[in-house]
């Protein structure tokens, strides 16, 4: 039996785009439910190093990914490392992946992303306003430091690919970097500084938006998942879930990760893979941070949150296994002494860390817009490791959509089909 639930639309996904779509739905006037198979922000929106970063304009598919990537890929303690296996869909994304990976790709990408971003970041101090949704929320820039020639040069290309796109970012050195963190001992002798990112709690910012809205009616059903739909010709009637289906004007899919198993019982091919990610939390005490860090040759984030210091990284395309690799995140608390002195890591065991599957597309950018084939489904996915970052705006350009108006910003290079 249909649920009489008064939905006119369901979001299927309760981490940072779903809720976020929810969000701008709701106040657009749009009676909500939210669906989750499991809880509100417990996937990669849970334990994500809360970056907000206009700087990172260079998709993840770019010139020179490939000849890096070669150098790590099957070494299982890099930053980046596929686990080898035979998955149709693996291979067919890595041909995809090779294929987005030129210089004609990341120059249409960059404009997009910088928009993207710092639209988002607007949206995010107007959320800060909310009441009562207090997150963590801090515009103190980004420090992008290095400890090798290498790193150097990536520091170089960013900011010159910054100020391509218009976007502020300067050369820094040691004693600059110390000023920005007093008290802070830098190993780095330098690094490149973006003064427009910034930072926040990503669960605190979910948790709270979503209980903001459901005390103004929007219906959140956890373990939840939507398991098909029913269908009259092009249309979803209703979601389909074991707790019986849920009837929809229109649906939102933002389930990350899961979206490509979700959208297969629509015959839809959503070609993102799972990158997993890993992080654990020190005491603040031992490491005075203000303004969020990224250690350039490690792939590292390192983000003040609440008194206590979150390290984030890692990219390991392993399918949807959330299981720990206690060997990366050793090679990550190895790599950070290299960068700050006196950090305690001794609490730190790398069987405990948390892990999250990043949804990435071949070309590095989210699918944003209707699906094809089905007349009332909004894709929101692939946000790769700027789900958090690209958070806010996404949810504002699928409540657009949804409402037939005209997206504040072109979804042409989103295209949820692109791929064919």
């Amino acid at each position: 039996m249909t649920s009489t639930q008064p939905t006119d639309i369901v979001v299927i996904g309760a981490g940072v785009i779903g809720v976020s779509a929810a969000y701008y739905l709701w106040r657009a006037g749009h009676a909500i439910t939210v669906l989750d198979q499991g809880q509100v922000a417990a996937g990669s929106s849970f334990g994500n190093a809360g970056l907000i970063v206009p700087s990172h304009v260079t998709p993840l598919a770019a010139p020179g990914v490939i000849a890096q990537g070669m150098k790590w890929l099957f070494k299982p303690d890099s930053p980046f490392y596929i686990k080898p296996r035979a998955d149709r869909a693996l291979t067919s994304w890595l041909w995809k992946f090779r294929a987005a990976c030129n210089a004609e790709q990341a120059e249409r990408a960059m404009p997009l992303l910088r928009d993207l971003n710092l639209a988002s970041l607007d949206e995010y101090k107007a959320l800060a306003q909310l009441e009562g949704l207090g997150f963590g929320f801090g515009k103190r820039g980004l420090l992008y430091i290095y400890r090798d020639e290498q790193g150097a040069q990536e520091c170089q290309e960013m900011m010159e690919n910054a100020h391509r796109v218009g976007l502020d970012a300067r050369l820094v050195g040691r004693e600059e970097i110390e000023a920005f963190n007093p008290g802070v001992t830098f190993l780095a002798p330098g690094g490149v500084y973006f003064p427009d990112d910034a930072h926040l709690d990503p669960a605190r910012f979910v948790r709270g938006l979503a209980r903001y809205l459901e005390e103004r009616g929007v219906v959140f059903h956890s373990g939840r998942a939507a398991t098909g739909f029913q269908m009259q010709g092009k249309r979803i009637a209703a979601v389909e879930t074991e707790q019986g289906p849920i009837a929809a004007n229109q649906v939102v899919l933002a389930g990350g990760a899961w979206s490509p198993a979700i959208a297969r019982a629509l015959k839809l091919n959503l070609p993102i893979q799972a990158a997993k990610g890993y992080s654990f939390m020190v005491d603040g005490a031992s490491l005075q941070l203000t303004t969020p860090l990224l250690l350039a040759e490690a792939k590292i984030a390192v983000t003040p949150m609440g008194g206590r210091i979150r390290f984030a990284g890692t990219l390991e395309m392993a399918g949807m296994d959330l299981s720990v690799n206690r060997r990366r995140v050793e090679a990550m608390r190895k790599a950070i002494p290299r960068y700050l002195k006196g950090v305690n890591l001794d609490a730190v065991d790398p069987g405990q860390a948390w892990a999250g599957l990043r949804p990435c597309t071949p070309d590095g950018l989210p699918l944003l817009g209707r699906a094809p084939g089905v007349e009332n489904l909004v894709v929101a996915a692939g946000h790769a490791m700027l789900g958090v970052s690209l958070g806010p705006i996404s949810g504002k350009l699928v409540a657009q959509v949804v409402d037939g108006e005209e997206p504040s910003i072109s979804l042409g290079l989103l295209e949820v089909g692109r791929f064919g």
